[in-house]
């Protein structure tokens, strides 16, 4: 599989350098430019999934130039970044349709979750256009993988609502495949060959929440320069999945009853009523209930969109589940790659069954990518699992490592991962970190309390 392509556009050679390096070791293929004319060159042999665009760029050196290039980009995500930390320029750009906006001297951190944000976006809208002239997948079903009894009951439940344009809510912790649920909803609907949208409710700041949603007409605030479809009008005789419902802010939560109860919305400074039939499927891993009674979600949505209520339980507590996900994830890996599947020891898979899998399916898919990229002659090993868990062969065995007290070994256990994850990533901090699952910050702590400075 081919890696996501970025066009960083900036006319200072030693940040692009340095930009460029801090994305190409997180897997993307960079290009750069320093002006909008080498944007324009660059996209007549490069498709990239992100464009990385400095506010400020020559021969103008003017904002308001840049700003108004914007439109000519508008098939991919525009992150705009810029040494001006000025909140009436990022509202903006925003408006005139950049993703996201970046304050220079950018944090590495910050810039690889809004860039991995952004190209997951960019490949969603792409792939959405791809399944519209696709041919159905015959068993959307299958992709409910588990042999749990939870799975099995969520796979009746799935077969049973899916034809109805009953609204769902699926709940459970992130990582557990409530996206795969509801998108198993749509494929097996009535629905299956009209759009399935997809909005996180917290992922969209507050103030653009409802244009994204309704959309607006032109004149409706600075920038709004043409009429622009919201994401209901987008789902129009489909399935809308509001993801992270529960991160909604109470007035859009006004706004979207009156759609639930009625079928109908003004965009953004319209004045004509608009009419749309959608199927709604919710998804939070917040107590709705909880949040209900503190006041911070409407009693009457919550009721609105409960209709058939789906639980999701960790993995943590369906170790059952674990084989088939991993048979699934190493098939996928070999799908993409066009190779033959890779084998797992059985102390592997049995290291995999017993983990507790905080982060449920995704941490164990992201687990297994990472032991197998380290993997030789087409086994996974105990000896490469330990190359990123040093400390899996003492997890297995059945005597502990040492009898020292417990605080000593955690804290042997930790300089040996800090050393190890420090090791492999050539002493880069920001990457030790996202592999050791701290923040920058954090590990730096660790590392001036352990002292390996």
């Amino acid at each position: 599989m081919s890696k996501p392509r970025i066009l960083l556009i900036d006319d200072e050679p030693a940040f692009r350098s340095l930009c460029e390096q801090w994305l190409s070791n997180s897997g993307y293929e960079v290009r750069g430019g320093a002006s909008l004319e080498d944007a324009r060159l660059q996209l007549q042999s490069f498709d990239p999934d992100l464009l990385l665009l400095d506010l400020s760029l020559p021969p103008q050196f003017d904002p308001a130039h840049t700003l108004a290039a914007l439109p000519e980009f508008a098939d991919r995500p525009v992150i705009i970044m810029t040494g001006h930390a000025d909140r009436t320029l990022a509202l903006e750009a925003i408006q005139q349709g950049a993703w996201d906006f970046l304050a220079k001297p950018l944090d590495p951190d910050m810039l690889a979750v809004v860039v991995k944000r952004a190209v997951t976006k960019h490949q969603l809208s792409r792939e959405l256009q791809q399944l519209k002239q696709a041919p159905r997948e015959a068993t959307p079903l299958a992709r409910l993988i588990g042999s749990s009894a939870s799975m099995a009951a969520i796979r009746v439940l799935v077969e049973r609502i899916a034809p109805t344009d009953a609204r769902v809510l699926v709940t459970g912790p992130s990582g557990t495949g409530k996206e795969v649920i509801s998108r198993a909803l749509h494929d097996l609907s009535l629905r299956a060959s009209a759009p399935f949208i997809s909005v996180h409710c917290g992922a969209i700041p507050a103030d653009l929440l409802e244009s994204e949603l309704f959309g607006h007409v032109r004149g409706a605030f600075t920038g709004a320069d043409r009429d622009r479809d919201g994401l209901l009008k987008l789902a129009d005789g489909g399935t809308l999945f509001l993801d992270e419902i529960g991160e909604m802010p109470l007035p859009m939560q006004v706004k979207l009853l009156r759609v639930l109860q009625e079928g109908t919305f003004y965009p953004v400074g319209g004045r004509s009523q608009q009419q749309i039939n959608v199927r709604v499927i919710s998804a939070t891993n917040a107590n709705l209930p909880e949040r209900v009674l503190k006041g911070d979600f409407r009693e009457d949505l919550y009721y609105r969109i409960k209709g058939v209520t789906i639980e999701t339980r960790p993995l943590g507590e369906r170790a059952e589940d674990v084989p088939l996900l991993v048979r699934h994830f190493l098939q996928q890996q070999a799908s993409d790659s066009g190779a033959t599947a890779l084998l797992l020891d059985p102390a592997v898979l049995d290291w995999l069954i017993h983990r507790p899998w905080p982060g449920n399916v995704r941490e164990l898919r992201n687990t297994l990518e990472s032991i197998c990229a380290l993997s030789r002659g087409g086994r996974v090993t105990l000896e490469d699992v330990a190359l990123l868990h040093p400390g899996v062969q003492q997890v297995g065995a059945a005597q502990p490592a040492s009898d020292a007290p417990l605080d000593e070994q955690v804290r042997a256990l930790e300089i040996r991962l800090i050393r190890a994850a420090l090791r492999r990533h050539d002493d880069n901090r920001t990457h030790a970190a996202v592999t050791l699952g701290l923040s920058r910050q954090g590990l730096l702590k660790k590392i001036e309390r352990y002292g390996l400075l």
